[in-house]
């Protein structure tokens, strides 16, 4: 049986009450797509409610931390201006948190079922129409998810395609290491904006049917050849 983790790192564009006055005169700048990823949240949550299992989100801005990064790659021009033992504190209250839950889910997952789909679910600028799916370097079973995904996805006529062997983002990549390819099927998938804030070429709630749905019909198809547990060995 494969289980299912759903997370969303740049969900929202929150800012704590402690860090306002950083963001003070720029609030503009936090609400756009810089501060987040518009969509993000309302699509992880679709996915969520369809297969049943908790969402793990951001709580914050990407512009005061970076979920999907590391090192100073983490803090925007924003929050670099911030000393460094505050934004330590930051990466205990918010990263911390985000990032140990998730781990813990996938080697809890693993310990009870034969394998894991997470879905890392992002919206992204500058793709008009676009959506795509992304599998780490040797993620031969996410691979294979994508794949079938993406042809079901074609079939609909909708613009996707899936980007093989990428890390591109230092968190994902760091999970698809720790945690073994055959049981792991890591998915970035990035759906264009255009489909939330402007309704095209797709309405939005038309897109989101079309691809919870067919990840569902994707993983009744895919899941009981793929990510079945592997037969006991027979007598020698």
């Amino acid at each position: 049986m494969t289980a299912y983790l759903i997370s969303c790192e740049n969900a929202t564009c929150a800012v704590p009450e402690a860090y306002r006055e950083l963001f003070r005169g720029s609030e503009e700048v936090v609400a756009s797509t810089e501060g987040w990823e518009p969509g993000s949240l309302n699509l992880a949550q679709g996915f969520a409610m369809r297969f049943r299992t908790p969402l793990v989100h951001g709580d914050v801005t990407r512009l005061l931390v970076d979920f999907a990064e590391d090192g100073d790659a983490r803090w925007s021009r924003f929050a670099m201006q911030l000393p460094e033992a505050t934004r330590l504190k930051i990466v205990d209250r918010h990263e911390r948190p985000y990032r140990t839950q998730i781990r813990q889910r996938i080697a809890e997952d693993l310990r009870r079922h034969s394998a894991v789909l997470h879905l890392m679910v992002h919206t992204e600028e500058g793709s008009d129409g676009q959506v795509t799916l992304q599998t780490p370097p040797g993620a031969a079973l996410a691979e294979k998810i994508a794949g079938v995904w993406q042809a079901r996805l074609q079939a609909s006529e909708l613009n996707v395609c899936h980007l093989r062997n990428t890390a591109n983002h230092a968190w994902a990549a760091s999970l698809s290491r720790n945690f073994p390819a055959d049981q792991y099927a890591q998915i970035r998938l990035a759906v264009s904006q255009t489909f939330f804030l402007a309704g095209r070429p797709w309405r939005w709630e038309t897109l989101k049917k079309l691809l919870l749905e067919s990840l569902a019909q994707v993983m009744a198809e895919v899941a009981p050849v793929s990510v079945r547990e592997s037969p006991s060995p027979g007598p020698r």
